[in-house]
């Protein structure tokens, strides 16, 4: 499983209309995509959920990398470079996936956890004090998968950065993640791979 995002922050006062009508009318195309487990199209809105922007920022998490690579250089990523420029678009190796009680419903809501992992999470030098504090936060991930508004999900990592991703699709209107760094409102779900995803931990 591989983890990638990329964000459009628009203007403050860019008509996010205009961003709801995109995904209404294109965002079935990546519904039968091969290679994709679920590319969530979420946004942001300046004022809603505490946001200081408007944005929107796509969440991907694919089951097969080279699909993933052929989306971004040879087929599907052509449409946001046309009209938006070329984002900076990040990704993370999975670590952990689960599905949620509410897998069944449409999210409507997601949040992100975006975290730095600490110097000091290795004190002795040992190498093995980032396998404890990645453990901590996969249990973490489990317990919280088991809250009944959860759809899916996930936990991952950047190791250029050094950054830990948690990333939750919810079925509630809002999204109630008391850790969660940002929020967003879902508009569609593409899912052809959903249910080949990994279950629990993925290392």
């Amino acid at each position: 499983m591989y983890a990638k995002q990329y964000e459009l922050t628009l203007p403050a006062d860019y008509d996010m209309a205009i961003i709801r009508k995109r995904v209404a009318d294109g965002g079935h195309v990546l519904d039968s995509r091969p290679g994709l487990g679920m590319k969530a199209y979420v946004i942001r809105e300046r004022g809603i959920d505490d946001s200081p922007v408007n944005q929107y920022a796509p969440f991907y998490l694919w089951n097969d990398t080279g699909a993933m690579a052929h989306f971004l250089v040879g087929g599907g990523f052509q449409n946001i470079v046309r009209d938006f420029g070329r984002p900076a678009a990040r990704h993370w190796t999975g670590i952990a996936c689960h599905a949620g009680p509410a897998r069944t419903a449409p999210p409507k809501a997601a949040s992100r956890r975006l975290t730095t992992v600490p110097a000091h999470a290795d004190p002795e030098r040992t190498g093995s004090g980032l396998s404890a504090l990645i453990e901590q936060e996969t249990e973490r991930l489990h317990r919280l998968s088991r809250h009944d508004g959860v759809h899916t999900a996930a936990l991952a990592l950047d190791p250029h950065h050094w950054q830990l991703l948690r990333f939750v699709l919810w079925a509630d209107t809002s999204a109630p993640d008391q850790d969660a760094t940002e929020r967003y409102e879902v508009l569609h779900l593409s899912a052809p791979g959903l249910a080949d995803l990994p279950e629990g931990r993925a290392w």
